[in-house]
């Protein structure tokens, strides 16, 4: 796919996410397209509405910021989403020709090994690469070689932790595009997108909004079925040198019920003998080809 076309695809989809009242027009008469029309939304950018078709048609691939700020203004995209849109625009990245196995540095493991609360590893693909014994007590799919996008939305003991799934799937994948930027065309993006697009109408719904969002620290609630609510504070680090791995903390007030509640889980571990450490692989053999193949 190339650029012209994603920032068509963008830009369409927005436009069909907002309202005429959403920007001050009337609703009026028979509308054959939800949200604006293409020549709503260039006459309130203030530009011809041809130009505008010939964007959302990917003709014109070197739009100027001023034109895409004046358009996002009018989608209501916030300071994220309108940067998302002005990088479709921007010069293209380099293409990949191979991706590498990811590795996580040993200092990071041994990092892993000594926090006191849940912590793992996230790949660039969502792929869990460690683990610290906590993490995988909180959640049994924290486990090298499983993917975050694809428990989500297809395995239901994961469904089940997540009370709020809806808006844990939203974020998700909000996050994933963010994460993707224009290289919908990789090989590992088009097999996951693909997989979740044929298996789960959720994600099929959600991939078409072309919500984008960062990974910035925000809370997580998750229904545990030994120790109950947790309601945790969820960070996530750059690990210097690497290709976008992310260090991913949960963690809680200790004098918080959900702080006693990791206690209680932290003990549970150890009494039941889960392991010890940080584990970056125990991947299944087929996980762990497809580790090595990415």
């Amino acid at each position: 796919m190339n650029r012209g076309t994603l920032l068509g695809d963008y830009l369409r989809a927005r436009r069909e996410l907002v309202r005429p009242a959403d920007v001050g027009l009337r609703g009026g008469g028979v509308r054959r397209v939800p949200g604006l029309r293409r020549e709503e939304v260039a006459l309130l950018a203030g530009i011809s509405a041809d130009y505008y078709l010939r964007l959302e048609q990917g003709r014109d691939r070197n739009p100027s910021p001023q034109v895409l700020e004046s358009v996002a203004r009018v989608l209501l995209l916030d300071e994220e989403a309108t940067r998302y849109l002005l990088g479709l625009a921007g010069p293209a990245r380099r293409r990949r020709r191979r991706a590498r196995r990811e590795t996580v540095p040993a200092g990071t493991l041994r990092l892993l090994e000594r926090v006191g609360f849940p912590a793992f590893v996230e790949g660039r693909y969502f792929d869990v690469l460690a683990a610290n014994d906590l993490a995988r007590a909180a959640s049994p799919n924290l486990q090298p070689g499983n993917n975050r996008l694809r428990d989500v939305f297809l395995d239901p003991a994961e469904q089940a932790l997540n009370p709020e799934w809806d808006e844990a799937t939203a974020t998700f994948v909000a996050r994933f595009r963010e994460a993707v930027g224009t290289e919908t065309d990789d090989e590992r993006v088009a097999q996951l997108v693909g997989e979740l697009s044929l298996a789960s109408d959720r994600f099929r719904t959600l991939w078409a909004r072309h919500d984008v969002r960062a990974g910035f620290p925000h809370v997580t609630r998750w229904a545990h079925p030994q120790v109950g609510e947790l309601v945790l504070d969820m960070e996530k680090l750059t690990i210097a040198g690497t290709d976008r791995q992310m260090l991913v903390l949960l963690h809680a007030d200790p004098a918080s019920p959900s702080g006693e509640r990791l206690a209680l889980l932290a003990s549970l571990a150890v009494s039941s003998g889960s392991g010890s450490g940080s584990r970056a692989d125990s991947a299944t053999p087929s996980s762990r080809e497809a580790l090595e193949n990415m």
